[in-house]
C-alpha cells in the first residue's frame, strides 16, 4: 500500500538450518502430508506400517520425508514461462510406503503476482499420496512477530474433527456457531483463545477445512489480509481440503533470517491437501494411486495490495 517491499515467508539464512530445523519451512511435504493414525493403513487387503515420528502416529512422510531428501532441479519452459522443476524418486518401502513413486513439483511465477505449484506423480505399485507445500507466511514481514491481526476467510462450511493428538475422529462437522467459522472474514486472534475443545486440543488452529468445491475444480480456498501495510494473499486449489495452522508451537527456539527468533503465532500456514488420515476413513476422499494412473494437482498463491 505504501510501496514497501518485504519478505513475507519465514525461513533461514543458510542451507544447514533447513536440514536440521524442525518446522518444515517452505518444504514440499510427502509422501503423505499430515497425520496417519498409528502409522498404519490397509491397501488392497494388506496392512502397511509407516514410521512413527510424532508420538504413536506418522506425520508428513515420517523420519525422512520429502522435506529431508535431495531433489533434482532444473529450469524448464511451460507455456512460454520459465519454471523450476524438482523431481525425486521415492523408492519402494521408503518410510514404509509401497511402490516406487516418481514425483515432480513445478514452481512458476505469473504476470499476475501468482506463485503456481504443480504436483505430479506416478507409481509402479498401488500406494497412497498426499502432497503439499508448508510455507509459513507473515504478510507484514517475516520478522514482524504476531499475525493475530491478520484477517482470514476460509471457503468451507465444514471441518474434520480431531482428537487430542490431532488425529481425525472421522466426524465432519459444520462450522456454524463455532470458532472454526471463517466464512465471514475475521482476525486469527478473534477466537483463538476460545475454550472450544478443538482449539484447546491443538493450542489454537491446526485443522483441516473441507473446502466448498466440486471434486477436481480449481476454486478459492482462502484469502488473508494484513491491515498495517495492506498486503493480501489468496489460495486457489483443486484439492478437497486445506490445513490452516496458526503456528501454535513456534517457541522462539528457531532462529530464522537475520538472526530473528520466531515465536508463537508469528506466522500462519495454508496447506492445501487431502484430508489427514484419509486411508483409515472410507468416507474421506480417496488418496490411493495405482500403476497406470497419474496424480496431478495445482495450488496457486496470489499476492497483492488492497486500499
Amino acid at each position: 500500500r505504501h510501496g514497501n517491499f518485504g519478505d513475507i515467508v519465514l525461513g533461514y539464512d543458510n542451507v544447514d538450518d533447513y536440514i536440521t530445523g524442525n518446522p518444515y519451512f517452505g518444504a514440499i511435504v510427502g509422501r503423505y502430508a499430515n497425520r496417519i493414525s498409528n502409522g498404519q493403513f490397509t491397501l488392497d487387503g494388506r496392512q502397511y506400517q509407516l514410521e512413527k515420528n510424532i508420538g504413536k502416529n506418522h506425520l508428513h512422510g515420517g523420519l525422512k520425508g520429502f522435506n529431508d531428501v535431495i531433489w533434482d532441479a532444473k529450469q524448464i519452459e511451460v507455456d512460454g514461462s520459465m519454471c523450476l522443476e524438482f523431481s525425486y524418486l521415492s523408492k519402494d518401502s521408503e518410510g514404509g510406503y509401497p511402490g516406487n513413486l516418481s514425483v515432480k513439483v513445478t514452481y512458476s511465477l505469473t504476470e499476475n503476482n501468482e506463485l503456481k505449484i504443480a504436483y505430479s506423480a506416478s507409481t509402479d505399485k498401488t500406494t497412497i499420496i498426499n502432497l503439499t507445500n508448508h510455507s509459513f507466511f507473515n504478510l507484514e514481514g517475516e520478522d514482524k512477530g504476531s499475525t493475530l491481526n491478520h484477517e482470514v476467510f476460509i471457503n468451507a462450511d465444514k471441518f474434520t474433527v480431531t482428537d487430542k493428538d490431532s488425529i481425525p475422529t472421522g466426524e465432519i462437522r459444520k462450522v456454524d456457531g463455532s470458532p472454526m467459522d471463517f466464512r465471514k472474514t475475521k482476525t486469527i486472534g478473534k477466537d483463538i483463545r476460545d475454550a472450544y475443545e478443538q482449539l484447546v486440543f491443538a493450542n489454537g488452529f491446526d485443522h483441516n477445512w473441507v473446502l466448498n468445491k466440486e471434486k477436481g475444480n480449481m476454486s478459492l480456498a482462502a484469502s488473508v489480509r494484513e491491515p498495517v501495510l495492506g498486503r493480501f494473499m489468496e489460495v486457489w486449489t483443486d484439492q478437497p481440503g486445506m490445513q490452516f495452522y496458526s503456528c501454535n508451537y513456534l517457541d522462539g527456539s528457531d532462529i530464522g533470517k537475520n538472526n530473528k527468533a520466531y515465536h508463537r503465532h508469528s506466522a500462519f500456514c495454508l496447506e492445501t491437501q487431502h484430508f489427514p488420515d484419509s486411508p483409515n476413513h472410507e468416507h474421506f476422499p480417496d488418496t490411493s494411486l495405482s500403476p497406470g494412473e497419474n496424480f496431478y494437482s495445482e495450488t496457486i498463491y496470489k499476492f497483492g495490495v488492497y486500499m
